[in-house]
C-alpha cells in the first residue's frame, strides 16, 4: 500500500513539555519506532507538524533585536530541516540499511488573496494562561485563540493548492524511500505578479490539508492523521464526550470541531475520501499499525457507520 502518514505536532512535542531540544528528540525516538512499524511492505510518505518548533523560533527571532525578525517561511523551512534531519535519522536507526530515507523540504502553492490572511487561525508556539495571553496581545500585537483550556498565538493559514514537490516525491517512492516531506504544511510561497516566479510568504499551512493534498496528488491507498488523542470526539471535554469510530464524511460534515485543531483534520481526512474514495484515519501516534488495520481512531471511509462509536 502507498500510505501518508501526518504527525501533528504536538505528536512530537507534547502540550505539557517545554520545547528543549531533549524533549523532542524523546517524542521523535518515540514517533519513529511506531512509524517504524508500520514502515515494512509499505510505501510511506511521512508529514509532520511544526507549530510548537516554528512558535519557538519566531520568540528567539524577535529576542535578537539587532535585525528584522525572519518570515515564518524561512523559519518554516528552518524547523523543517531540523524535525526532518531528527525523523530522518531516528528512522533509519530503526529500519533495515537497504531502506533509504530522504528529507525533502517542500513548497506549497497558495493564494495571495486567501481570505485566511485576515483571519488567523493556526496556532504555533508555546502555550498560554490567560493573563500571559493577554500580556503577549498587548506587548507584542499578536493574535489569541483559545486552545482547550489553554490560549496559543494564532497566525495566517492559507489553504494549500499545490505541491511543488510531488514528482521528485514519485521518484523517491519508486526506488524504495522513505521520505518525509511537507513538514509543518510545507513553505508558504505564492506566484508573483508575472504569473511565474513564485516568492516566500508570511504564513503556515495546516499540516493535515497540505498531507491531504499530498495523498492526493501521489495516489496514496490510506491517509492516517496521527496526532495526541485517540480519535475524534463529540462534545469534546465535556462529561458526554464520546469517541466516533467508523464514519461517512457526510456524517462528520454534520458536526462542528475547533478551527484551529480537531477541524482541519477532519476536513482533510473527508477530503481525502470523497476524492478517492481510498479511507482516512484519524487517531493516536500509540495506535498506528491497529489504525491502519482499521482496528482504532476513527475510521473514515464511504461505506463507514453513520453513528458514533462509544
Amino acid at each position: 500500500m502507498k500510505l501518508v502518514v501526518a504527525l501533528g505536532g504536538n505528536a512530537l512535542l507534547r502540550r505539557s513539555e517545554p520545547p528543549t531540544a531533549e524533549n523532542q528528540l524523546d517524542n521523535i525516538r518515540r514517533a519513529a519506532a511506531q512509524i517504524a512499524g508500520v514502515a515494512a511492505g509499505h510505501a510511506l510518505v511521512l508529514t509532520h507538524g511544526n507549530g510548537p518548533q516554528v512558535g519557538l523560533l519566531a520568540l528567539q527571532a524577535a529576542a535578537y533585536t539587532n535585525v528584522a525578525a525572519y518570515p515564518l517561511d524561512v523559519l518554516g523551512a528552518q524547523t523543517d530541516g531540523m524535525i526532518g534531519y531528527l525523523l530522518e535519522q531516528e528512522l533509519a536507526n530503526l529500519l533495515p540499511s537497504s531502506r533509504a530515507v530522504v528529507t525533502l523540504l517542500t513548497r506549497v502553492e497558495v493564494n495571495a488573496h486567501d481570505p485566511a490572511f485576515a483571519h488567523p487561525t493556526k496556532p504555533i508556539g508555546a502555550v498560554y494562561t490567560q493573563a500571559e495571553a493577554e500580556r503577549a496581545v498587548a506587548e507584542k500585537h499578536w493574535t489569541i485563540a483559545p486552545d482547550g483550556s489553554a490560549f496559543r498565538r494564532v497566525v495566517a493559514s492559507p489553504k494549500p493548492r499545490r505541491v511543488l514537490g510531488v514528482p521528485s516525491i514519485r521518484l523517491l517512492l519508486e526506488h524504495g524511500a522513505l521520505v518525509i516531506a511537507a513538514g509543518g504544511g510545507g513553505i508558504p510561497v505564492v506566484k508573483a505578479a508575472d504569473g511565474h516566479s513564485l516568492h516566500g510568504i508570511e504564513a503556515v499551512i495546516d499540516k493535515d490539508l497540505c498531507s491531504s493534498l499530498l495523498a492526493r496528488e501521489l495516489g496514496a491507498d490510506c491517509l492516517i492523521i496521527a496526532t495526541d488523542v485517540a480519535a475524534v470526539y463529540l462534545d469534546w471535554g465535556l462529561p458526554s464526550q464520546r469517541a466516533i469510530g467508523k464514519v461517512t464524511p457526510q456524517a462528520l460534515a454534520t458536526h462542528d470541531f475547533a478551527a484551529g485543531s480537531m477541524g482541519p483534520k477532519v476536513e482533510a481526512a473527508c477530503a481525502f475520501v470523497m476524492a478517492t474514495g481510498k479511507r482516512a484515519v484519524i487517531g493516536s501516534l500509540d495506535h498506528i499499525e491497529r489504525m491502519l488495520a482499521g482496528q482504532a481512531g476513527t475510521q473514515v471511509s464511504l461505506d463507514g457507520a453513520d453513528t458514533p462509536g462509544a
